[in-house]
């Protein structure tokens, strides 16, 4: 008697094809078909395709295995190359600034803080933070040392902060591969936000970052510790509770990866810096929007990511006052 291999419901296949489920994918275009529709150029290219076409790119980071052999989306690369354009502006336009939010409310910030706490034991943490790199075709000779990393290939460097339940709660992806994760803080709007927050008078939050950031009342990195030193046993606890808490966020990055595999190491964005930033954030978005569609995690293929955990340490003096707050986390954790 031959078994026959059990069917997969079609609901399952749809995900697994666009990522998204047929609800989120209705929402999708009920929200973005004013801006793919008549207005657009490529109006003969009906708003329903341009949406699956972009997902389908999105899903498999390439365009003849994902859109150009597609039975159902299937359409000429030069063609998808301006739909791809025109589904992002509608991404970033209706989408995006919505789907991405940092918290912002006293309510929501303890909302977070409790779970993490509840969970690791770790207090006064509205989020984590990392870096990771989103390899992307090598841009003109003028700007290439800029998005040549230290691993040896070109790429953004993406920030990416996020909170308990791996939604993603801020992304900078505009950042060249060559600068440092610190670079990338200092200089961003995140950084001067959560500096006005404690300026007026926001004192028990922070975010958690690793050694390659730095150590600020409203960011905390791990001790740098030495077995000469007398506290060395409570740093070290400390660091394990420190590195428990941040574990969400290499989680997050590596599902977000390996659903959006455009972005995964294994691929590569060949498109310009600008406009690859532009794809990162609506990968971002759609991650966001998955947990919230509650979309299944559905025979993702996983594949081992770029080892971004291997930080450049932050060289610079820590801040006195963020070393105070540490020292008192320390205190009463240990």
């Amino acid at each position: 008697m031959t078994r026959t291999k059990p069917s997969i419901p079609i609901s399952n296949r749809f995900i697994e094809y666009f990522r998204v489920s047929k609800e989120l994918f209705r929402y999708l275009l009920e929200r973005m078909e004013g801006r793919l529709g008549g207005a657009c150029k490529f109006s003969s290219v009906h708003p329903m395709i341009k949406l699956s076409a972009a997902l389908r790119f999105l899903a498999e980071g390439s365009y003849q295995k994902g859109v150009g052999n597609d039975l159902f989306s299937g359409l000429a690369q030069p063609t998808f190359s301006k739909v791809l354009s025109t589904v992002i502006d509608a991404f970033e336009t209706e989408i995006c600034q919505e789907a991405i939010r940092f918290p912002m409310s006293h309510e929501e910030k303890c909302k977070i803080k409790r779970a993490f706490y509840e969970k690791t034991g770790f207090p006064g943490v509205i989020g984590c933070v990392d870096g990771t790199h989103v390899r992307i075709f090598k841009p003109v000779s003028e700007v290439q040392h800029l998005y040549y990393n230290r691993k040896g290939f070109h790429s953004l460097n993406v920030m990416i902060v996020c909170d308990h339940q791996q939604m993603i709660r801020y992304v900078d992806a505009n950042s060249p591969g060559a600068n440092h994760d610190s670079f990338i803080w200092n200089n961003s709007a995140l950084d001067v936000m959560l500096s006005q927050d404690r300026q007026n008078g926001e004192i028990n939050s922070w975010l958690l970052g690793d050694a390659g950031y730095p150590l600020k009342p409203y960011l905390i990195t791990p001790f740098r510790t030495s077995a000469n030193t007398a506290t060395s046993s409570r740093r070290t606890k400390f660091n394990g509770i420190h590195s428990k808490t941040r574990m969400i966020i290499e989680r997050t990055i590596g599902v977000m990866k390996n659903v959006f595999r455009c972005i995964l190491a294994a691929r590569q964005l060949h498109y310009k810096p600008e406009k690859a930033a532009r794809i990162v954030n609506v990968c971002c978005a759609l991650h966001n929007l998955r947990k919230l569609f509650n979309v299944p995690e559905i025979n993702i293929q996983w594949e081992q990511m770029d080892n971004d955990q291997i930080a450049d340490l932050y060289d610079d003096e820590d801040d006195v006052s963020a070393d105070e707050i540490r020292q008192e986390i320390m205190l009463s954790i240990t």
